[in-house]
């Protein structure tokens, strides 16, 4: 027997190992099979080049578990280790004998996992001792058995094993008994051995027979060796690539579509990439896609190997030159990755655009499930944008599909206003901005629909790389704002009129702080009163909505609305009118007294406006701010006798609570009020 230590930098390697060095214990056990399909795939490669002659024989790998005994065994009819090998490969940490060989036969050893040095040290995480038992394929080999308890000692001595290859006996320990359970075992290897290259057994197979689970003599293998990914596309069909989605995706609806990446050049990349019906919340859709090197389980989480957007598809990416750490749980800052992901981004669009070409009609009934997907990218990829932009696709109220050039040139004839700015016109909810759409549409506008979750995003981008537009929702001004073409017509209100009326609106909203009370001078036929909302108070409080950051301030504002009161209205003109006849006898005599006052504040303030502050004569200022109290005490007093008329004008708070009604603004008791004045006034 030979006695030794293990050649490590540090006495406390095993304590490391067992709490920092792999980031979560389960992966002993893919680690351990890795190794075990590593050998088996160097007994091919050898065999294939004449380096080995004998008999392959059977090469499942097995895995076993005995709970009397605390053990989960791992075997395989690799190539085994000579005492030799133990001592490089098992005893000196820093070796990893998968390097060693993919060294030496790099051109024909593809298919070896390899360069994870310590992954056979990841066993002490679970174990209070493991055994190695091993025989070389090597002629005239002896078996050979190497033994650790956790410590940096190690026993080596022969042992009775007459076929080639390895058997590894973990002992495992109190802390880790869940791995003992059947049922745990199986989701281990379901999660980071299915796709294996090599079968690998667990147990046997059962069947039902007169009621009850009976086990038969076969085993179970609990692998596919020779996954759809791998295979060439010519071979598979449509029906291949969904059920394989369904076996990797159980609850998940049918994909949209796939992508099936083959890439040898300038690195080794395959996988299948799936389209799925995205739903509105983004962060449900992530790490779907799984990444594989040769076909083992690395990670669900692979945004460092593809670009953010893409990670809300689903599927398989499977490569070799992903670099890993030594757990292979995370990844690496590498120039292949970066490679890597942009021919992902160029794939991905490419196959777009060709589904675009080659069947419009089948894409644009997809665009709704695909759009939050698409927007995301050209939102977040450079690259990614400048493919798009010849299939992304814009939807209009009516439900018809147009490219950003088609629908350019279907408005351009009728919605570039006077400053020869194209006006893209769009709701984000067609119930609620109903009549705006239908005002819009009156006037021959087209108007977009653009409700999804990051479509006030996409909207800021799109705005800066068309040229000369702007983007403009329906409820944001006047019709003849939205799409300004003239200069405005004339008023059938005078200034004092317009004044007056302010303040007798105003006195009527419920909430006076959010609302801007202004006049239009529009046709006699359009509405009496309408609410807006300007475009850029609105589109920061949804940019704040959806993204906070820098934009949070906006969104601790509140809400704040444009009430347009049309001054050629007869509804209008007419309460301007009885104005005149009811409040006109107290409002006229009060004006009256406001003006010399106006004017003499107005001169006092033009003779000290080129002065400093302190060269202001003192009586100056007093004068000054005696008047300002006497035109403020003036204008309260006017104001209540608006306010007071304004009270009992039922026509006035009609007119609002129509603008509201048609805003979808007007609710509970606001609403019951209204209807029952509706009554009162028919």
């Amino acid at each position: 027997m030979q006695k030794g230590k293990i050649d490590v930098t540090t006495e406390n390697i095993f304590p490391i190992i067992k709490k920092f060095l792999y980031s979560d214990h389960e992966i002993f056990l893919r680690e351990l099979v890795s190794n075990a399909v590593d050998a088996t795939q160097k007994l091919k490669t050898l065999a294939n080049i004449g380096e080995f002659k004998g008999e392959l024989n059977d090469l499942t790998i097995k895995v076993d578990v005995d709970k009397k005994k605390k053990t989960i065994t791992v075997s395989d009819s690799g190539i085994g280790m000579t005492s030799e090998e133990i001592d490089k490969y098992i005893n000196q940490i820093a070796f990893s004998s998968a390097e060693d060989f993919l060294e030496k036969y790099k051109n024909q050893a593809n298919a070896i996992i390899g360069h994870f040095g310590l992954g056979f040290y990841s066993s002490f995480m679970v174990s209070d001792k493991v055994e190695i038992i091993t025989k070389s394929f090597k002629e005239g080999s002896e078996a050979i058995k190497w033994t650790c308890d956790g410590t940096p000692e190690y026993n080596l001595e022969p042992a009775e094993r007459t076929e080639r290859g390895t058997t590894i006996i973990l002992h495992i320990d109190d802390d880790s008994k869940e791995f003992l359970e059947e049922n745990k075992v199986t989701e281990l290897l379901n999660k980071y051995c299915r796709f294996l290259p090599v079968e690998i057994a667990f147990g046997k197979e059962k069947e039902w027979k007169d009621g009850k689970e009976v086990e038969l003599d076969k085993l179970k293998i609990v692998n596919d060796t020779n996954p759809l990914w791998t295979r060439t596309p010519s071979e598979l069909k449509e029906e291949d690539y969904n059920k394989f989605y369904r076996d990797l995706y159980p609850m998940s609806e049918e994909p949209l579509f796939n992508i099936h990446l083959n890439v040898d050049y300038p690195f080794n990349l395959t996988g299948i990439l799936y389209f799925p019906k995205i739903k509105n919340n983004i962060e449900i859709q992530k790490n779907k896609i799984q990444l594989y090197c040769n076909q083992v389980f690395v990670t669900d989480s692979v945004e460092g190997i593809v670009p953010e957007f893409l990670t809300l598809l689903h599927g398989v990416i499977d490569s070799p030159d992903i670099p890993l750490n030594v757990s292979r749980s995370y990844l690496q800052s590498d120039s292949n990755v970066k490679k890597i992901s942009s021919h992902i981004t160029k794939k991905v669009a490419d196959r777009l655009n060709e589904i675009f070409k080659n069947d419009r009609s089948q894409f644009e009934k997809k665009w709704d499930d695909l759009k939050l997907f698409i927007v995301y990218g050209m939102i977040s990829e450079e690259k990614f944008y400048e493919k798009a932009e010849k299939f992304a696709l814009l939807k209009n109220t009516d439900g018809k599909y147009f490219t950003f050039e088609e629908y350019e040139n279907l408005i351009k004839e009728n919605q570039t206003d006077k400053n020869k700015s194209l006006i893209y016109l769009y709701t984000t909810n067609q119930q609620e901005q109903y009549s705006y759409i239908e005002a819009a549409k009156a006037k021959g506008y087209d108007v977009l629909v653009m409700d999804g979750q990051l479509d006030t995003h996409f909207i800021n981008h799109i705005e800066q790389k068309f040229k000369d537009s702007r983007f403009t929702r329906v409820d944001a001004d006047i019709i003849d704002k939205l799409i300004d073409k003239k200069e405005s017509g004339e008023s059938k209100l005078s200034a004092e009129q317009k004044e007056d009326l302010s303040e007798i609106f105003k006195s009527q909203l419920s909430d006076k702080a959010s609302y801007y009370v202004s006049f239009e001078n529009m046709a006699e036929t359009d509405n009496p009163v309408v609410i807006t909302q300007s475009e850029f108070m609105r589109r920061m409080k949804d940019m704040s909505a959806v993204g906070g950051g820098a934009m949070s301030f906006y969104g601790n504002l509140p809400d704040s609305y444009n009430l347009v009161v049309n001054a050629n209205h007869p509804l209008v003109t007419r309460i301007a009118e009885d104005v005149i006849k009811k409040a006109g006898t107290k409002v006229t005599p009060i004006r009256e007294k406001i003006k010399p006052l106006e004017d003499n504040k107005s001169k006092l303030e033009k003779s000290n406006e080129k002065k400093k502050e302190e060269e202001i004569k003192q009586e100056d200022k007093d004068r000054i701010a005696d008047l300002e109290k006497k035109i403020n005490e003036l204008n309260e007093k006017k104001q209540k006798v608006l306010t007071d008329y304004a009270a009992k004008n039922k026509l006035v708070k009609q007119l609002i609570d129509l603008a509201l009604l048609s805003n979808n603004m007007l609710k509970g008791k606001d609403l019951d009020t209204f209807v029952k004045r509706s009554i009162e006034l028919i």
